[in-house]
């Protein structure tokens, strides 16, 4: 079975690099149009547009701070301008801040960067791209293990994920009638630029041990799940999170 997103528009945060460049590029394999979100790093987004135009799709690349709500409300008026609409979210943008700190010690100013990036950008993004969507569109959440077990030094990060996974399942329910699934997908360690810091020094294959499957994801590992709860395939499938972390999560 091949699945199909032919003429079907996407909006992929973060879209250039990592997760999201693997999923902009899935998009694009399987037929959807793909605007791709960034922050600063333009050279990436255009890198990424070219390689989905090579494949014969429609892309264009904009910026956009994902917790300044006028900024959202730009980048969608944009989409509306130039392809009409949505069927397709990715909500792939966000921060892990990288120094362990115990929540006795954390500034204020850490914890509201999470909460600023990781869920008011969520909010504002998803409120936008749900007005965007007709019948049937895909709203995929990207959340994290740490959403559902915790991490020590980074309660700020699994607060911010955990949010994000009360959000999936609210949301879900809310737009079920328009026939619009909303789901979310929970990697463990993926081989990031966000986690370079923490594979430093040999961190990445003691990482690795930890996981039963005995590897670290790639992004393209993280894409599929995420592609295929965009196709009609998983029209039944919502307010679900998938977890994608090679069993990591049963290891307590």
């Amino acid at each position: 079975m091949t699945f199909s997103l032919t003429g079907k528009r996407a909006l992929v945060t973060g879209g250039s690099r990592g997760i999201g460049g693997a999923t902009s590029r899935l998009l694009a394999q399987s037929g959807a149009d793909v605007v791709v979100h960034y922050r600063s790093r333009l050279a990436d987004a255009e890198a990424m547009v070219a390689e989905v135009r090579r494949m014969g799709r429609r892309a264009f690349a904009v910026a956009a701070e994902l917790a300044d709500r006028a900024a959202v409300d730009a980048m969608y008026a944009r989409i509306r301008a130039e392809w009409g609409g949505l069927d397709i979210f990715v909500a792939n943008a966000g921060i892990w801040p990288e120094e362990d700190v115990a929540v006795a010690d954390m500034p204020d100013e850490r914890w509201s960067r999470t909460m600023a990036e990781n869920v008011d950008g969520m909010f504002y993004s998803t409120r936008g791209a749900l007005r965007l969507m007709g019948e049937g569109g895909r709203v995929v959440l990207v959340s994290s293990t740490a959403g559902q077990r915790g991490e020590s030094m980074h309660a700020d990060y699994a607060a911010s994920k955990g949010a994000m996974i009360s959000f999936t399942k609210s949301v879900a329910i809310e737009v079920a009638r328009r026939g619009i699934t909303v789901n979310s997908v929970a990697p463990g360690w993926v081989d990031t630029e966000m986690c370079d810091g923490a594979f430093a020094g040999g961190g990445r294959d003691r990482i690795a041990g930890t996981i039963p499957v005995g590897r670290v994801a790639t992004p393209a590992d993280i894409a599929g799940p995420i592609v295929f709860l965009c196709t009609a395939e998983a029209r039944h499938v919502t307010g679900e999170v998938v977890n994608v972390n090679g069993g990591s999560v049963l290891c307590g």
